[in-house]
C-alpha cells in the first residue's frame, strides 16, 4: 500500500517549483491561479527570491503548500494514494491532494493560517527547540516539571521520530526545559530559528482566527483515509477532519504515531511530495525494522 506524505514549514528553498512551472501547463495554470488568489506574485519569490524573503511566514507556508500540492496533482495517474498525511502545514496539502479540500480553498486557508500565526507570534513571543537523544516520556516529564514549578509554558510540539522531539513555548520555559534535558542526557537541545511557539497554547489567538475560516469552508469526503496530526489516526469523515484541523495549531504534531499507524495499516511505500527530504529521514527512523519498506520523493 502506498502512502503519500507532505512536508511542513522549513522545507522551502529558492527556485522551488520553477521546473514544474516551466515544463507543465497544468502546473503553470495552478501557480498563476495562486498568484491571483493571494494578490501578489508568490511565484516570483519562490523562483527568484532570497532565502530571507522565503522565510517570511506569509510566504513560506503558501509556497511549501503550492510546491507540494502541485507536485502531487501533476503526477497524473501515478498519484494513486491508499492513504495520505502531512506534517503540520503539510496536512493542508494532504487534504487538497486527497480531494477533501479544493485547491482554492486549501490555499486560502493556508494563507489565513500563515497570517494568523504571524500575528500570534508578534503578540506573544515564544520559541522552539529540538531535543535529540531522549525518550519521549523523559521530555514530556521535564516539560511538565517546568510548568509545575512556574518557570514558563513549555510543551512537546512535534513528535518527529524516535529520539527527536521538538518542544515549544515561552522563551523562559523552553530555556529552562533545555537546561534540564541536557542534565538528563540529551545529546542536543537545539534552539530553532523560528519566530514563535508553534503547536503550543501560545498559538490560541491564531487558532481562534483560523477556526472561523475553517468553519466557513466546505470539506468533502477524501478519496482515501487521511492520517491527522492531533491523534495520529486515520479519518475519512469530513466533520471529524474539520474538527481535528481546528485543533491542530495548539496541539502536538504526533508524526511518529501517525507514521506508525500507517505502517500498521499496511503502508509499504512512502512518497514525499514537495520540497526537501525531511520526512523521508524521519520515516526511515520510525520504520526501522520493517522489511522492504520503500521511501522516496518525487
Amino acid at each position: 500500500m502506498k502512502a503519500f506524505v507532505f512536508p511542513g514549514q522549513g522545507a522551502q528553498f529558492t527556485g522551488m517549483g520553477k521546473d514544474l512551472y516551466e515544463n507543465d501547463e497544468r502546473a503553470k495554470a495552478l501557480f498563476e491561479k495562486a498568484n491571483e488568489i493571494l494578490g501578489f506574485r508568490i511565484t516570483d519569490i519562490m523562483f527568484e527570491g532570497t532565502a530571507e524573503e522565503l522565510k517570511q511566514t506569509r510566504v513560506t507556508q503558501p509556497a511549501v503548500f503550492l510546491h507540494s500540492v502541485i507536485s502531487a496533482l501533476c503526477m497524473g495517474d501515478e498519484f494513486q494514494p491508499d492513504m495520505v498525511g502531512g506534517h503540520s502545514l503539510g496536512e493542508f496539502s494532504a487534504l487538497v491532494a486527497s480531494g477533501a479540500l479544493s485547491f482554492e480553498d486549501g490555499l486560502r486557508l493556508v494563507f489565513a493560517r500563515a497570517q494568523a500565526m504571524q500575528k500570534a507570534c508578534e503578540k506573544v513571543p515564544g520559541t522552539m527547540a529540538a531535543i535529540i537523544g531522549l525518550d519521549d516520556q523523559q521530555v514530556e516529564a521535564v516539560c511538565e516539571r517546568v510548568r509545575e514549578e512556574g518557570k514558563g509554558v513549555v510543551v512537546p510540539a512535534n513528535y518527529n521520530c524516535p529520539g527527536q522531539l521538538v518542544i515549544s513555548g515561552e522563551v523562559d520555559g523552553v530555556n529552562a526545559a533545555c537546561a534540564l534535558l541536557k542534565e538528563a542526557g540529551a545529546k542536543r537541545a537545539l534552539p530553532l530559528p523560528v519566530g514563535g511557539a508553534f503547536h503550543s497554547p501560545l498559538m490560541q489567538p491564531a487558532k481562534d482566527e483560523l477556526q472561523a475560516a475553517i468553519e466557513e469552508t466546505q470539506f468533502a469526503t477524501p478519496r482515501c483515509p487521511i492520517y491527522q496530526n492531533v491523534d495520529g489516526k486515520a479519518h475519512t469523515d469530513a466533520d471529524e477532519i474539520k474538527q481535528n484541523l481546528m485543533a491542530q495549531l495548539t496541539a502536538s504534531v504526533r508524526w511518529t504515531q501517525e507514521v506508525e499507524a500507517m505502517l500498521e495499516a499496511g503502508a509499504t511505500e512512502f512518497v514525499e511530495c514537495g520540497p526537501g527530504k525531511a520526512l523521508q529521514g524521519m520515516i526511515a527512523k520510525i520504520g526501522r525494522g520493517h522489511e522492504n519498506l520503500v521511501i522516496r520523493g518525487i
